[in-house]
């Protein structure tokens, strides 16, 4: 019985037809012919490869400047809030003053 992939046009007991086999051309003796053959099919697996690491790249390199751009934004944030609340505990201050000032003026 054939090997599965080798020539047989349809597996006898599944009734689905062979996968392409993935080969090592530097391991297995081809000859010119079939390696330019394959020449073009190598070719197109770079660019789909090239173009999916490329997508990649892109939503990554988005992804770190967004999370870059929320940090700063939250560190604007958290500094104004600081410099509201500095300005609250200030009048707090200035109205317990008062408070003691009138207190024991009266």
């Amino acid at each position: 019985m054939a090997a599965s992939g080798a020539g047989d046009p349809l597996d006898a007991k599944r009734g689905e037809a062979p996968f392409a086999q993935r080969i090592d051309p530097t391991g297995e003796k081809l000859t010119p012919e079939q390696l330019y053959s394959m020449r073009p099919a190598q070719l197109a697996q770079r660019q789909k490869v090239l173009l999916q690491r490329r997508t990649r790249n892109i939503v990554t390199g988005l992804g770190i400047g967004a999370l870059v751009l929320a940090l700063y934004g939250y560190t604007f944030y958290s500094i104004s809030q600081e410099r509201v609340l500095d300005e609250l505990e200030d009048e707090a201050k200035a109205a317990r003053a008062r408070a003691l000032a009138r207190a024991s003026g009266s």
